[in-house]
């Protein structure tokens, strides 16, 4: 018999289509799922991550543990893009958006192997989705007081740290907003202008923050001054330097006074870039680059205190707190591109010598994060970029939604009442959907020791209860239903939107594969030469 054109074309691949394929994917979805279930809510448990070399890392945050784990499924690292996505738009949620991605696929499986085609419900999926949204919209209360946007903030530590440390961060993060939220950067503002640092000395719960940039330097020259209670600062992306030939060349010198000459001339250029520094005034100078020996000297003769090799992020927060324009060299500089600074110091963390400078126009500031070992600083810094991430989002969409899965039981309840407008097999689709969104109060009452089918049910009888509403939630603490307004438990609007925007979304990817091609060898490179022979 001979062989189909297609056949011969995958003879080196190994295939799998159909249902199998989706069974296959829906499987390493689920076991992704697996991983990170048990982190969630604020009786979640701990991961333990130990890397090749041995070395291990403790956690609670989900993106962390996927992002760390290798893995090699294409539909599990679908997951991992979901997780990581979610952690960008909204620094909480991560692990939310993760298990609802599964159970979507798991109800889904049961729809197709019911005889639903996945089209039909890719559509069902897409029209919850939209009025699942507009049902947040509608739910989210707005116009929210300081306590209010505190305890939101707290609540999206729970789990992820001590209750007393998650206070004591959220304190922390709130007070570095108020530095830096009057400025304009998109979504990555507390990564450009909140540097973080850890110190090793001290407890968790001295961790501080320092209106002013702090940075393991010292001055070049320990003869000029290491206070100074304000002035004029210029920074250059550059250094002073002689320059160096690219080339590998050698010069002969057949004169004795040749060298002699060569020195003089690199020292006179040093010295007009000096002067040109005292002329405006400046006090203290920061380059990214080296700084000559000979220059450092002329520069504290000249009352100037330099500083060399600062990294480039650490120049674009020292250029926004103290108004100074980043030149590349000392010869392009102009009177406006010279800033101010209100003070600079130089103290000792952990043993070693740190700078501190103050900028007259803010914007920026230093978190010192301290702990007990390097395991708990790592542990506290992400903690802190979660609070910190949700503060600032939070500030420019000031809305609220009740936690303990309240929003979630009530979502799910509210789309079985609208999957019987539809008339059509989407019907079926929503209501997947609504019953995948209970894994969230679910997983919650597993975590706390509860009986999730138990809890499900009473959270669902609360709510649609006369005195209930989509405000009654589950209280972890006690076991019992509850206002979450009145626990002071919050999820902000735009965490739960985006997590059910990244979680659908992969969702309906999955779900539109039905053949799955591996490649049995690698790819190789072609052998042009022997087919210009063969064509020959």
């Amino acid at each position: 018999m001979v062989e189909s054109d297609h056949e011969v074309a995958l003879e080196d691949t190994d295939r799998i289509h159909g249902r199998s394929a989706f069974v296959n994917n829906v499987k390493a979805a689920v076991a992704l799922s697996s991983a990170v279930r048990s982190t969630l809510g604020p009786k979640g448990l701990d991961k333990m991550l130990v890397d090749e070399d041995g070395g291990a890392t403790v956690t609670n945050d989900g993106v962390t543990v996927l992002e760390t784990a290798k893995v090699e499924h294409p539909t599990a690292r679908l997951l991992v893009s979901t997780s990581s996505a979610q952690d960008r738009a909204a620094r909480d949620g991560t692990t939310t958006a993760v298990i609802l991605t599964s159970e979507l696929l798991q109800n889904s499986l049961e729809l197709v192997r019911t005889g639903i085609h996945p089209s039909v419900i890719l559509n069902g999926y897409r029209i919850a989705l939209s009025e699942a949204q507009e049902e947040l919209e509608r739910v989210s209360k707005s116009d929210i007081s300081e306590e209010q946007m505190r305890l939101a903030v707290a609540t999206s530590l729970s789990g992820k740290v001590d209750s007393a440390v998650g206070d004591h961060l959220t304190g922390l993060a709130l007070e570095a907003l108020d530095s830096i939220s009057a400025d304009e950067g998109g979504d990555d503002l507390e990564r450009l202008r909140v540097k973080r640092m850890r110190v090793k000395d001290g407890s968790t719960m001295d961790s501080e923050v320092v209106n002013g940039l702090v940075l393991p330097k010292s001055r070049m020259d320990i003869a000029s001054e290491a206070t100074s209670e304000g002035g004029r600062i210029v920074i250059i992306d550059g250094g002073m330097e002689s320059p160096s030939l690219d080339l590998d060349a050698s010069i002969e010198v057949t004169n004795l006074g040749a060298m002699k000459e060569f020195h003089d001339r690199a020292q006179n250029r040093m010295r007009e870039q000096v002067e040109q520094l005292a002329s405006m005034d400046v006090d203290l100078l920061v380059v990214r680059d080296g700084i000559e020996e000979v220059a450092s000297t002329m520069l504290t003769d000249a009352g100037i205190t330099a500083y060399r090799r600062f990294e480039r992020e650490d120049l674009e927060i020292l250029s926004r707190m103290t108004g100074a324009n980043m030149a590349r060299d000392s010869s392009r500089l102009r009177p406006e591109d010279v800033g101010t600074y209100t003070s600079r110091s130089e103290q000792a963390y952990s043993g070693i010598k740190h700078t501190r400078i103050d900028g007259s126009e803010g914007g920026a500031v230093t978190v010192v994060i301290r702990g007990s070992s390097p395991a708990v600083r790592e542990e506290v810094e992400r903690a802190f970029d979660d609070a910190m991430g949700v503060a600032l989002r939070l500030s420019k969409e000031p809305r609220l939604l009740p936690g303990g899965g309240a929003i979630q039981t009530h979502l799910a309840r509210h789309l079985r009442a609208f999957a019987s407008s539809q008339s059509g097999r989407e019907q079926m689709a929503i209501e997947a959907y609504a019953a995948a969104l209970e894994i969230v109060p679910r997983t919650l009452a597993e975590n706390s020791g509860l009986d999730p089918i138990d809890a499900v049910l009473g959270l669902s009888a609360a709510q649609a209860a006369k005195d209930g509403g989509a405000w009654v939630g589950l209280d972890i603490g006690s076991g019992q239903n509850a206002k979450m307004d009145e626990l002071g438990v919050f999820d902000p609007l735009f965490v739960s939107r985006h997590a059910l925007d990244c979680s659908t979304e992969a969702a309906c990817s999955v779900l539109r594969i039905d053949d799955v091609l591996w490649a049995k060898q690698d790819a190789q490179t072609p052998d042009w030469q022997s087919e210009m022979e063969d064509q020959d």
